[in-house]
C-alpha cells in the first residue's frame, strides 16, 4: 500500500483557531468514524497550546485510556500526566456515568437528604437513571452544563453517541422539559396526593389504574405514583438545568465538530445533522473527515516501474526469475488503480461536505492510518492533521 500523504487541509479557517476560542466543542457523528479518539486528539492538541482542557467522553475503549497514560477512565476526573502532554496546559479525561450524573442531579435539588435516599431506593428511579430513552444524552448535557457554570477549565471537549442518539442529544432538553409538564406525570402525583385530580378523574382513573395493574402489577403502579411525589420537589431543577443546558448550547462559545468517514452513508448522517444545528441555530465548528485515502496519480507504465523496482537496493540483492519484476509492476499499478478510485469517490463526498458548509467552510481531512490509534503517538499525529502548526 503506498503510503498517505500529508492531507489536512482547511480552507477559510482551520481547528487551531477554534480550539482557541471555543470554550466547549462538541463531537458528533456516525459510530465507528474515529469520533472519540477524534476528541481526544483535539483536547490533547488545546492542552498544549497552554489551554486547561477536559476530554468527556462516552464510552471510550480501553485503550484510549492507555493512549493518555490512565489505566482506566471514570465518572471521576483524572489528570493526564504533564510529562505526556509536552506543553503548557493540562489535559484532564473523564467517562460519564450516567447513573451518577442523575444521582448528582437528584443531591443537588432534593429537599433533604431523606427524600434523596427514598428516590434513589425507587426502582421506577432506576429505570429512568439507567436505561430510559434520552437520558444518557440528558445526563452528558447536564455534565456539561455543570462543568460550564464551575468555570475550572477553559475548554470542554465532549464526545457524543452515535449520530442517531446525537439527535437526542439536542432534543433531550426539550424532551425532558416536556416530558415534566407532561399531564400524565400531573394525574400521577394527584392520584397519589388524593389531591383534586382524584375527584376530577373519579371512576375513570380508579378503572384506569386497575386495567393497568393487570399488566404491570399493582407494586409498580404503587412504585411509580410514589415516585412522581418525592420526585416533584426536584422536578422543578430537572427542568431548570434542561432549559439551561439548551440555551447554553446555542451560545457562540460552543461550537460542534460533525466527524465523518468519506462513506456516502457517514456524510449523509452528518449533512442531516448539520441542518438540524442550522434549523436549531447552533453554532458549527466544522467538518472532521477521517480515514480520506489520499490521490497520488503516478505517470509510469508497467516497464518503466519494474526498472525502477530493478535500481532499488533490496530488490537487486533478491534472486528472482526472468518477468517477475514486471508482474510486481503490474500488481502493484492495479493496486494503485484501486486506491485512487477510493481517492476519487473520497473527493466526491468531501465536496459535499464542503458545498453545505458554505461560508463556514472548515473541512479537515485526516488520511488513513495503518494503524487504529491506541497510543499517545497516534494522537499527536491525528492532532497534527486536526490543527496543524
Amino acid at each position: 500500500m503506498l503510503k498517505a500523504a500529508p492531507i489536512g487541509a482547511v480552507l477559510s479557517a482551520d481547528l487551531g483557531d477554534i480550539l482557541a476560542r471555543k470554550r466547549i466543542l462538541v463531537c458528533v457523528g456516525p459510530g465507528g468514524v474515529g469520533k472519540t479518539t477524534t476528541a481526544a486528539a483535539l483536547a490533547l492538541e488545546a492542552a498544549r497550546r497552554g489551554r486547561k482542557t477536559l476530554v468527556l467522553t462516552i464510552d471510550p475503549a480501553k485503550r484510549l485510556a492507555n493512549s493518555l497514560g490512565l489505566d482506566a477512565l471514570g465518572h471521576d476526573i483524572q489528570q493526564v500526566p504533564s510529562e505526556l502532554i509536552d506543553g503548557d496546559g493540562e489535559l484532564h479525561a473523564m467517562m460519564l456515568d450516567q447513573k451518577k450524573s442523575f444521582d448528582e442531579i437528584v443531591e443537588r435539588y432534593a429537599s433533604n437528604p431523606d427524600a434523596v435516599k427514598r428516590i434513589m431506593a425507587n426502582p421506577v428511579y432506576a429505570q429512568i437513571s439507567g436505561s430510559l430513552a434520552g437520558s444518557l444524552e440528558y445526563a452528558a448535557m447536564a455534565k456539561v452544563e455543570e462543568l460550564d457554570s464551575e468555570s475550572e477549565f477553559e475548554l470542554i471537549v465532549v464526545d457524543t453517541p452515535p449520530t442517531a442518539h446525537a439527535l437526542d442529544f439536542l432534543d433531550a432538553p426539550q424532551k425532558l422539559s416536556a416530558a415534566i409538564d407532561s399531564p400524565a406525570i400531573d394525574w400521577f402525583r394527584s392520584m397519589q396526593r388524593g389531591g383534586r385530580g382524584r375527584g376530577v378523574i373519579g371512576r375513570t382513573g380508579a378503572y384506569v389504574l386497575k386495567r393497568l395493574s393487570r399488566f404491570t402489577g399493582s407494586r409498580f403502579l404503587d412504585d411509580l405514583s410514589v415516585f412522581f411525589v418525592e420526585f416533584n420537589d426536584i422536578l422543578g431543577g430537572f427542568k431548570a438545568r434542561a432549559e439551561k443546558t439548551f440555551e447554553l448550547l446555542r451560545t457562540d462559545k460552543v461550537g460542534f465538530v460533525l466527524v465523518a468517514s468519506p462513506e456516502a452513508m457517514a456524510v449523509r448522517e452528518c449533512l442531516f445533522f448539520f441542518q438540524r444545528l442550522s434549523n436549531a441555530s447552533m453554532p458549527f465548528a466544522g467538518f472532521v473527515v477521517n480515514r480520506v485515502h489520499s490521490n497520488r496519480p503516478v505517470q509510469v507504465n508497467t516497464d518503466g516501474l519494474a526498472t525502477a523496482l530493478a535500481k532499488v537496493p533490496s530488490v537487486a540483492a533478491l534472486s528472482y526469475q526472468p518477468g517477475t519484476l514486471r508482474m510486481a509492476a503490474e500488481a502493484l499499478l492495479a493496486s494503485h488503480r484501486e486506491l485512487q478510485v477510493l481517492a476519487e469517490a473520497d473527493a466526491a463526498q468531501i465536496k459535499r461536505l464542503h458545498h453545505a458548509a458554505g461560508s463556514n467552510d472548515v473541512v479537515t481531512q485526516v488520511p488513513f492510518f495503518r494503524e487504529d490509534i491506541h497510543t499517545l503517538k497516534g494522537l499527536s499525529q491525528l492532532s497534527a492533521y486536526l490543527a496543524p502548526r
